[in-house]
């Protein structure tokens, strides 16, 4: 339309991603913004471990790769605002879980409403917490289970494994192959579903988090072929 003034680009996005392990996902992701798939740069790794090799790919990657680990005697409360002000300090626009293995409490999450995204890998309402991919494998060799899945979540509080859906994706289950190969095939779900996400989140305005929540939620993905 004449007169029209264009939207302006969005800008690139802070990102701080928080770690407790291998860092399959932070690969994907610092992968993904050097790319330009991700109009996003990751700003801060952060590791509740020390010895993760997740901080390597973060060094790897010219990327400050922080630890904060439990002081002894520490309440959850407590270290999470120890958290909150190492993170706050890198000023985010997003946080992303990627196989952060602790419960963030609202001394954390008060902090950055609408901000925390998380990847957990089960389908939404099954198997919250650890070992999700190892307790669906055993649920499929006792013969109650067909599938899992992989699903990426806003974190509004602290319910475990729960909050605004983003992205989920099915993830059949033959036990005739091997854990290994099912997790192999979970993890690169995870991977093409965390990016696919960030990708969304980074490339779109906002007005306020009632926005950013409607905006962004994303149609359940076909379920994933089994492997041949």
């Amino acid at each position: 339309m004449i007169g029209e003034q264009p939207e302006r680009p969005v800008r690139e996005q802070r990102l701080v991603v928080m770690v407790s392990g291998n860092g399959s996902n932070l690969q994907a992701i610092l992968d993904a913004c050097a790319d330009g798939r991700i109009n996003g740069r990751v700003v801060a790794v952060v590791s509740n471990k020390a010895d993760v090799f997740a901080l390597q790919r973060a060094d790897a990657a010219g990327v400050p790769a922080v630890h904060i680990g439990m002081r002894s005697g520490e309440d959850r409360p407590d270290y999470d605002a120890r958290l909150t002000e190492l993170v706050a300090g890198f000023d985010p626009d997003f946080i992303v879980l990627a196989g952060w293995l602790r419960i963030l409490t609202m001394s954390f999450l008060g902090w950055f409403p609408g901000r925390v995204v998380n990847l957990h890998p089960a389908q939404p309402g099954e198997l919250p917490g650890l070992r999700a991919i190892e307790r669906a494998w055993d649920e499929a060799v006792a013969g109650t289970r067909t599938e899992s899945g992989v699903m990426v979540h806003f974190v509004p509080d602290e319910g475990v494994d729960d909050g605004p859906l983003l992205a989920t994706e099915a993830v059949p289950i033959d036990t005739t192959r091997s854990i290994e190969e099912f997790e192999t095939a979970v993890h690169a779900i995870e991977h093409r579903l965390l990016v696919g996400v960030m990708a969304n989140l980074c490339s779109r305005r906002f007005t306020d988090i009632d926005d950013l929540h409607r905006a962004v939620t994303l149609e359940t993905a076909a379920p994933t072929p089994p492997l041949t």
